[in-house]
């Protein structure tokens, strides 16, 4: 109904799972990581909790998409069953011939419990004399009756001199943990090999979330609907609970739509909650992010801090968990009271949210001329160099604002000082174009800093300004609390959730193509990549072998096969799509030896 107005081309937060706006925050990779570890295991439990909502059915489809193909997997999501149905529904699912009697043409007596055992242990043994692996995963597992528990726990005893024949992965609330503690329950909790709790999202990931979802929904450049105040509302109303934020986010798009909105402010994301959640939720939420709507109190804050910054002391914020410790430095600035009442309004307005942010910057701003512009701090480098090659240490924090005064409005000028860190100047041109003919392919994506972390290199970031302009800078180096960023000869240090208010997760970056290698759909095909893609799989610990368990003992596999065999468990190991195809992602973590690398910021 309202997609056309916000120049989407489908309604982008349906509750429904739609495979194509799948987003994975980098809580929902490691939870993947150990599911597929688990699988790896040989036998036992593996258990994944998270509250209602949280993703666990995201992560349990995106397990299921890259199961390895020697494996069998039954499913079962409704686990409120006795004993001998949960016997019966995993013969069922595993295609297990039926025990005499069990089916309703009597007069034959219904099939014991130990009936359903005897078929499913000979079948278990079958199927692991072929090599197959087999996996029964149980959804919502917190509504299983402890003697279903028990039965669960002793067919994990099913087993050969070697291993275990059946894996178990529990996936639930989190009563489910609670449940697992208890003293009746010991054996199996013991049995259990990974476990994993999953968080709701941080304001951070919430707000890269509701973006990959516009940005599925939508063509690119859309403008976005939601300000950065609706955003963190949305975050202390929901929680971080992705279900919990399509309800929200669909409901405030209608109200914006039935009043003629182009943009969602707070207000209405509140109105919306009250329809959607009821007014508890509403009553329970804190207001904005921490003091977001409460002015006079930031002002108290911003005031007291700027008292004790005079005397010498600074506000240092944890950026990790939103607390804060006031310190006395060692030897006092020699920056007046306004420049240090000036830093220590943005310190305190970036831990409060992101709108108060700017408004603690344009206070400060009022009593300290050239406080902003000094606080840029910018690292220069070497004449015809990044900045990242200079080895300057690292830059003081800044806030957004100085990041888009600097960034490069011209793309291909940002491109062009990217392939410097490939040691490769490119003329004047379409730079792309000109890489490609160096062996170096561009790439584009919308995936956030999850990926960009698990390629490890330098990359472009397109930022979004407040009134929708855009602007580029380089991504040099991230960790848990913030990120080096830099344009030209200027470099800038930013916390995480600052960069979230001006970046949508949009990216670019190159690589380098292997030998042989052409674009296309047989990219791979020329036999040198084939023989670089196996020297570097073989590099990564992936044995010629690996594709033997899924192969026939008559049928050996041939060598394409084999080596797509191979691909696919790389990228299983590594949280990529596993379809055996090596595409852009795979070929830049094979060659990631060769490509420059991110700084590891302290």
């Amino acid at each position: 109904m309202y997609a056309p107005f916000f120049g989407l081309s489908k309604e982008p937060f349906s509750i429904a799972p739609d495979p194509r706006f799948l987003f994975m925050s980098d809580m929902h990779r490691e939870a993947l990581a150990h599911l597929l570890y688990g699988v790896s295991g040989g036998g036992g439990f593996v258990l994944l909790t998270g509250e209602i909502g949280a993703g666990k059915t995201t992560v349990c489809r995106a397990f299921l998409d890259q199961v390895p193909a020697h494996c069998a997997v039954a499913y079962i999501f409704n686990p409120k069953l006795t004993v001998v149905e949960l016997l019966q529904t995993i013969c069922e699912e595993f295609g297990v011939d039926t025990p005499p009697g069990s089916a309703s043409a009597a007069p034959a007596p219904p099939a014991s419990l130990k009936d359903y055992v005897d078929a499913l242990n000979r079948y278990l043994l079958a199927a692991h004399a072929a090599g197959c692996h087999t996996v029964l995963i149980i959804d919502e597992a917190q509504s299983l009756a402890p003697d279903v528990l028990e039965q669960l726990r002793l067919l994990t005893n099913l087993e050969t001199a070697e291993k275990k024949l059946l894996q178990i992965v529990l996936i639930g609330q989190p009563e489910l943990r609670d449940m697992l503690a208890r003293p009746d329950l010991e054996q199996l909790a013991q049995r259990v090999i990974a476990r994993y709790h999953l968080p709701a999202l941080s304001a951070a990931e919430t707000g890269q979330y509701i973006q990959h979802r516009l940005a599925v929904a939508g063509p690119a450049g859309a403008r976005e609907p939601f300000d950065a105040r609706a955003l963190a509302r949305i975050h202390a109303l929901t929680g971080g609970v992705p279900r919990r934020i399509n309800l929200l986010c669909d409901r405030a798009l209608l109200g914006a739509y039935a009043h003629g909105q182009p943009r969602v402010n707070a207000a209405m994301v509140d109105k919306a909650a009250g329809e959607v959640f009821g007014p508890a939720r509403l009553a329970a939420a804190p207001a904005g992010r921490g003091l977001g709507r409460r002015p006079a109190v930031i002002g108290a804050l911003v005031g007291g801090l700027a008292l004790l910054a005079a005397a010498g002391w600074v506000w240092r914020a944890d950026l990790l968990g939103g607390a804060g410790v006031i310190a006395r430095p060692v030897a006092a600035g020699a920056a007046g009271a306004a420049g240090a009442a000036s830093a220590a309004g943005r310190a305190a307005a970036s831990a409060a949210s992101p709108g108060a942010l700017a408004a603690a910057s344009a206070v400060a701003g009022a009593g300290s001329g050239a406080g902003a512009a000094s606080a840029a701090a910018p690292a220069d480098g070497p004449a015809g160099k990044p900045a990242a090659l200079a080895g300057d240490a690292s830059p003081a924090l800044v806030e957004p604002a100085a990041v888009l005064a600097s960034a490069w409005r011209d793309e291909a000028a940002a491109w062009r000082d990217l392939a410097l860190h490939w040691k490769l100047t490119l003329p004047q041109g379409e730079p792309c174009e000109q890489a490609l003919a160096e062996g170096l392919v561009c790439y584009r994506a919308a995936s956030g800093l999850g990926v960009l972390r698990q390629v490890a290199r330098p990359a472009l970031l397109q930022l979004r300004g407040p009134a929708g302009e855009t602007a580029y800078v380089k991504l040099l180096g991230v960790d848990a609390t913030g990120a080096t960023l830099a344009a030209g000869d200027k470099r800038w240090r930013v916390p995480l959730p600052a960069l979230a208010s001006i970046w949508r997760g949009e990216f670019a970056t190159y690589w380098r193509a292997p030998p042989g290698w052409r674009p296309g759909p047989d990219a791979t095909d020329a036999p040198a990549t084939q023989a670089w893609l196996q020297q570097r799989l073989a590099a990564a610990g992936v044995p010629a072998s690996a594709a033997a368990a899924g192969a026939s003992a008559n049928a050996p596999p041939s060598g394409a096969v084999q080596l797509r065999e191979q691909v696919r468990t790389f990228q299983v190991a590594n949280g990529l799509q596993a379809d055996g195809r090596a595409g852009p992602l795979t070929l830049m973590l094979l060659g990631r030896a060769d490509e420059p690398s991110l700084l590891q910021d302290r």
